[in-house]
C-alpha cells in the first residue's frame, strides 16, 4: 500500500494523564487508508504545502481500526518533538499525517494460538488489529497487557469489547511486571509472539524467547522506533 499525505484537523485531544495524550484527527483530502497494525507520520510544519519536501516528523502507531473515518494515536511525551506536540496542538489544529508504514500484522505468521504482550502505550497498534474484523482469524489468541498501574489503563474500553478472549493484565504497582517467562511457559515454543511497548521491554523479551528456543521468525516486534 502506497504512503499518502493527508492534510488533517485535530478534533479531539484527551490528557487523562499528565504527559499522555490521546490525540483523534480527521482527513481534510480523502480517507485515511491503512492496515490493522501499521503507523503514521506526523509533521508540524505549519509552513508544508503537501508538495514540498517531507518536513520532520516522527513516527507513531494508529490505534484505531481502518474502518473508521477518524485516526487516533496516543503519547507519552519524552524529547522534543512530543513536547513540541504537547505544547503546539490545540483542538481545530492542522496538521500532516504521511501513511501507512509497516507490516506488523501483514508479516506471515501462524494465526492459533498466537501472543499478544504489550507494555503500556505499546499496547496502541494492537487495538487496531483487536477492533477489526481480521481479528476473527486468529483462533485462540492469548493477550497480556502491562501497564503501570489500574489507573494507567485508557484502554478499557477497546479492550472489553473483546468476545474471543480475555486479556491477563499485569497492573505493576500491584503485580509487578509482565512475567516473560511465565508466559512462554504458557504458550511454549510453537506459538507466535507479538511484542510492543518500551524499546528495553521488547529486547528483553525477544533474547528470552531466543533463549527458550522460540524461532526467531515466531517473535514479531513493533519496534520501527
Amino acid at each position: 500500500m502506497l504512503q499518502k499525505k493527508y492534510k488533517s484537523e485535530l478534533i479531539s485531544i484527551i490528557n487523562p494523564f499528565e504527559g499522555i495524550y490521546t490525540l483523534e484527527f480527521k482527513s481534510m483530502n480523502g480517507k485515511y487508508k491503512y492496515h490493522p497494525g501499521q503507523f503514521l507520520h506526523i509533521a508540524l510544519d505549519e509552513e508544508y504545502d503537501g508538495s514540498s519536501q517531507w518536513p520532520d516528523s516522527r513516527c507513531f502507531s494508529m490505534q484505531s481500526n481502518p474502518h473508521e473515518e477518524t485516526i487516533r494515536i496516543t503519547y507519552s511525551v519524552k524529547g522534543a518533538f512530543t513536547k513540541q506536540m504537547e505544547e503546539a496542538l490545540k483542538t481545530r489544529s492542522e496538521v500532516w499525517l504521511k501513511l501507512p508504514y509497516g507490516d506488523l500484522f501483514t508479516q506471515p505468521h501462524d494465526k492459533t494460538n498466537t501472543v499478544f504482550i504489550a507494555g503500556g502505550t505499546g499496547i496502541t497498534p494492537f487495538l487496531s488489529l483487536f477492533t477489526h474484523e481480521s481479528f476473527n482469524e486468529y483462533i485462540n489468541p492469548k493477550i497480556y497487557l502491562g501497564f503501570r498501574s489500574k489507573e494507567y489503563n485508557i484502554y478499557s474500553g477497546e479492550i472489553n469489547s473483546l468476545a474471543s478472549c480475555v486479556p491477563q493484565i499485569y497492573n505493576q504497582d500491584v503485580d509487578g511486571v509482565i512475567d516473560i517467562q511465565k508466559i512462554f511457559n504458557e504458550n511454549g515454543i510453537e506459538s507466535n509472539y507479538f511484542i510492543s511497548g518500551p524499546p528495553a521491554m521488547i529486547k528483553t523479551f525477544k533474547q528470552t524467547l531466543l533463549n527458550m528456543g522460540v524461532p526467531p521468525t515466531k517473535i514479531l516486534t513493533d519496534d520501527w522506533e
